[in-house]
């Protein structure tokens, strides 16, 4: 008895082992899952530029405890995380591909922010995932197809972004879709899908043959409306509404409301797969010919046209006869609860103003393909990225105004800077192409050349470092220095750029720097006083428009000096020119600019070929450029020259450098 006693008593030892042994290994499992959640929403974290809204100020990696951080939620406490949602966060930057390692997520919502760059493929590997939301973002490039992978999802939103090119075909194989939004993107080509008909939402699909978007047996909700889709609706897709398709350039009898010819050519350039040609209106649900109008009908029009010519040509020598007695032109304030005494009147130099080239609403929302090509935006303005009639790319910039809060000195604000720009005229300075001036609908908006290669703080911080190479960083910053040494000493009067960094300079395809005011405008629409940072205008005027005194314009042009230095210093080291972690780029950097020895510490560590004598000369401007003694800081005259003779950019010190440098070489021109 003993014996069996004793026999039972090991077993039911064992088992609980076992049993203990079994809850370690799930903790620690646990535990490590949590882990490298949290390494991933870290590096989420990093890759966002902007949280204006402390979206993310608690998540830190201190503790390692990631159930508690703002939007996150975990299976339980200290589980795996399970959903991340930071809707309307107004957060800016990239979507990091370290998400796709939360293995345990179902729910993303990043929806309505300004996240920009592509939709990571990595975020195919989430099995789990059944709600995938990023609409109301720039996101821009393709769909990955490898989003097929998300075996669970039963929501993908995509819509108001700026998505390229086709539909992928491999959404058809996620067999728990629901919804699908694509709508008001860029892309094109046809909708994925099956030839046959008879197919509808609750029906079951039978086979797993993989024919575009058919083989998806539960999707009630998808719409594909304004974009550039081609062709013709498939039958299987016809069970949804006709708007889901409207917007487009279809040529289907089902479709309605597709975007005019004019658009859809602009929109769809010649070669390109998924192109327009033979792109014919859809023809109407009735097809029989229109019956003749009645003659009085006819005989009305005729008389109304007559009577609205004469009309016409009235008011025209009217408006002749007295434009010669008034050769200045009288601006009022359009807002009709402004009192007498806000009204005043501006002399404006209308000859001038006549001589730009003026374009119309009509041709540029044609060219920017009925202004859904959105590239960016902030409060003031919003940019749009198009292609004009005669062939060149343009940026166009429109001033989000209304009519009734639009007054006499915005208006002056307004002209005079339309001709301040029209006066720019150098190769690393974007062109100014024209302006639109209308009021029905009220319309200001500016129009540049179009540099096709993004900014040089989207290649500096998120594109290849192969790309930027040492000498081509060079090549960018001496071309940099030219651009303002033009702004500055060739210009009478002067020309400052607002708000002077990296994101206000575009490259070219050939890497050559364009610089851009696109932040003239923020001090357009108030009339406070604000103390802004050195690299920033400071406009102590009344009003924008006013005249600047001499003092003005130089302390502008000294904060655009200390701006060029804070460029410098992020293109040698890579480095954000401010990070919540890290704080300024310039409090990092001046105690190794303070040491020669010291120096080649700033330098991004991913760069190979560095010369050592360039690098001294740069981290001498830089440490001129900054010096917190305004009247101390040297012209761009004078910086210019230093860095164009010192620096050797020649091919021939190139390839002394190193036995690598052909490739570098090859890649810098």
């Amino acid at each position: 008895m003993r014996h069996c006693w004793g026999g039972a008593s090991s077993v039911l030892r064992l088992l609980l082992a076992l049993q203990c042994g079994v809850v370690v290994v799930v903790l620690q499992c646990s535990a490590n899952a949590l882990g490298s959640d949290v390494s991933a929403l870290i590096a989420f974290k990093r890759a966002i530029i902007e949280d204006p809204r402390s979206a993310l100020a608690d998540w830190s990696d201190a503790d390692g405890n990631a159930c508690d951080w703002h939007g996150v939620i975990c299976s339980s406490p200290q589980g795996s995380v399970i959903s991340l949602k930071l809707s309307n966060s107004s957060l800016k930057g990239f979507i990091a591909p370290e998400l796709g390692q939360l293995s345990f997520l179902q729910e993303l919502y990043l929806d309505r922010n300004m996240l920009f760059g592509t939709i990571p493929k990595q975020l195919g590997s989430l099995r789990n995932l059944r709600v995938l939301d990023l609409g109301v973002n720039r996101l821009t490039g393709p769909i990955p197809p490898e989003l097929a992978g998300l075996s669970s999802v039963s929501v993908i939103n995509f819509h108001s972004n700026g998505l390229t090119g086709n539909i992928p075909s491999e959404l058809g194989k996620l067999q728990n879709l629901v919804q699908l939004r694509l709508d008001r993107n860029r892309l094109k080509g046809s909708i994925p899908g099956s030839n046959g008909s008879g197919f509808s939402p609750t029906a079951n699909s039978g086979s797993t043959a993989h024919n575009g978007l058919c083989p998806s047996p539960r999707l009630n909700v998808g719409d594909f409306s304004y974009n550039f889709l081609v062709g013709k609706i498939p039958p299987c897709l016809k069970y949804l509404p006709r708007s889901s398709f409207q917007g487009n350039c279809l040529q289907d009898e089902y479709s309605v409301r597709q975007r005019a010819f004019q658009i859809c050519i602009s929109g769809s350039p010649a070669g390109q797969r998924g192109g327009v040609k033979g792109f014919k209106h859809p023809t109407s649900d009735h097809k029989h010919e229109r019956s003749p109008q009645p003659t009085w009908l006819l005989v009305l029009e005729i008389s109304t046209g007559i009577l609205l010519l004469v009309f016409v040509i009235t008011g025209a020598i009217t408006a002749s006869r007295s434009c010669k007695l008034k050769p200045s032109i009288r601006i009022s304030s359009w807002n009709r609860s402004k009192s007498w005494s806000d009204e005043i009147t501006v002399l404006i130099d209308s000859d001038m103003l006549k001589s730009l080239p003026k374009l119309s609403r009509q041709e540029l929302e044609v060219a920017c393909e009925d202004f859904s090509n959105i590239i960016g935006s902030s409060p003031e303005t919003v940019v749009y990225k198009g292609t004009m009639k005669d062939g060149p790319e343009v940026s166009v910039i429109s001033l989000c105004a209304f009519e009734g809060h639009w007054t006499s000195q915005h208006e002056l604000f307004y002209q005079n800077k339309v001709i301040d720009l029209a006066r720019l005229n150098h190769e690393n300075i974007a062109k100014f192409l024209g302006y639109c001036r209308e009021s029905d609908p009220f319309s200001r908006m500016l129009v540049f050349e179009y540099a096709s290669n993004g900014t040089l703080f989207e290649h500096l911080h998120y594109g290849e470092g192969a790309q930027l190479s040492w000498l081509r960083r060079m090549k960018i910053a001496i071309g940099i220095a030219q651009g303002l040494r033009y702004l500055h000493t060739e210009l009478q009067p002067p020309f400052a750029i607002s708000e002077l960094n990296s994101n206000s300079v575009y490259v070219t395809e050939d890497f050559t720097p364009k610089l851009v005011d696109f932040e003239c405008w923020k001090m357009m629409f108030t009339k406070q006083k604000h103390e802004k940072a050195p690299g920033r205008i400071n406009n102590k005027s009344s009003f924008p428009g006013h005249l600047d005194s001499s003092e003005d314009k130089q302390a502008d042009i000294q904060g655009n000096t200390f701006a060029f230095g804070v460029i410098l210093l992020e293109i040698i080291s890579g480095r954000l020119p401010y990070c919540k972690d890290k704080g300024y780029l310039i409090d990092w950097a001046i105690k190794y600019l303070q040491q020669t020895e010291e120096i080649g510490k700033l330098v991004d560590p991913e760069l190979t070929n560095v010369r050592t004598e360039d690098l001294e000369v740069i981290c001498s401007v830089v440490s001129r450029c900054i010096d917190p003694d305004p009247s101390k800081r040297p012209s761009m005259q004078i910086i210019t020259g230093v860095l164009e003779n010192e620096i050797d950019l020649s091919a021939t010190a190139i390839l002394k450098e190193s036995s690598l440098a052909w490739a570098e070489l090859a890649l810098a021109l």
